[in-house]
């Protein structure tokens, strides 16, 4: 499953990531493959469930891209926003939590169910455990397909590290991310936290990044 600019042209990576490079691992393979076979799902509400960082946005970019749609906010739904939906078969709509609006929602979902649309909502927590105070609400959450993208194995954590450090234009040996890999905790929000901190020592010390700097980063 190698892919995303063949792992940044085999580790002479010297070209960031196109918006549709996606590196599928095991960790979010269900997923990637599922979107693609679109429209062919069992049920046409989906929520894709993922931590912080973990590629939810990417991956309805990725889709919006191949078969098009309009994207709106959970947060900042109006009813601007539901007259948009009316001219397009597939909303995706982002980050949902209890910071809602939950009748603009439960409109929304009731115009897409009537005019047999597509929906993909993501979020953190799966929809059917997000306690909504509106009980026709959370009756329409029972309708959803669930897909979580899981914590990340060693072959997805090895591109996101190698992926930022690329953007962040810093070279890195190979033995160094696979030291971080065995000891930084699997988790997106946590990758991402630990790249910012070897950075920010390496450029305070003005020194390539290396063991000693690893080292640094996970004593903070």
């Amino acid at each position: 499953m190698k892919s995303l600019n063949q792992l940044l042209f085999d580790f002479d990576y010297k070209q960031n990531f196109k918006d549709e490079d996606f590196y599928v691992s095991k960790s979010n393979y269900y997923i990637f493959e599922l979107i693609k076979k679109w429209p062919n799902w069992e049920k046409k509400f989906l929520n894709i469930i993922g931590d912080r960082y973990s590629g939810k946005s990417h991956l309805v970019d990725i889709f919006l891209k191949k078969f098009k749609g309009i994207k709106f906010n959970s947060s900042s739904l109006n009813n601007d926003n539901l007259k948009e939906i009316k001219l397009y078969e597939n909303i995706v709509l982002e980050d949902l939590n209890q910071n809602i609006d939950e009748k603009m929602i439960y409109t929304l979902f009731n115009i897409i169910d009537q005019d047999n649309k597509y929906l993909i909502i993501t979020s953190v927590e799966p929809i059917v455990k997000i306690k909504f105070k509106l009980n026709d609400l959370k009756s329409r959450t029972k309708n959803f397909l669930l897909a979580k993208i899981e914590n990340p194995d060693d072959d997805l954590m090895f591109a996101l590290i190698l992926k930022n450090l690329s953007d962040r234009q810093i070279s890195i040996n190979k033995k160094l991310i696979d030291f971080i890999i065995k000891r930084v905790e699997r988790s997106y929000d946590k990758i991402f936290e630990f790249i910012y901190k070897i950075d920010k020592i390496s450029l305070k010390k003005k020194k390539p990044i290396d063991f000693k700097i690893i080292n640094e980063a996970l004593e903070e």
